[in-house]
């Protein structure tokens, strides 16, 4: 198994996706598709996403889940004054 940095890239390794097919279905190119895969600093678009999605017949709200689902809010401290 390749060590990707992206969860995209971890992805399709852990399923044996083939990106020269999600390239010809989506457009998006080759190039495009290693990025997203290799290159943690690469932003993958919610067209992309959704896309990627569709070619390899997984829930786009699954695919969304796992790479972003790392994501947490910041926490924010409330002040309550009294008066």
């Amino acid at each position: 198994m390749k060590k990707y940095i992206t969860q995209l890239g971890k992805y399709f390794d852990q399923r044996s996706i083939n990106k020269p097919s999600v390239s010809r279905k989506t457009g998006i190119s080759k190039n495009r598709l290693s990025e997203l895969s290799n290159n943690n600093r690469t932003i993958l678009k919610a067209n992309e996403l959704y896309l990627i999605a569709l070619a390899i017949n997984a829930d786009p709200c699954e695919l969304l889940e796992i790479v972003c689902g790392h994501l947490v809010l910041k926490k924010i401290r409330l002040s309550i004054s009294k008066d």
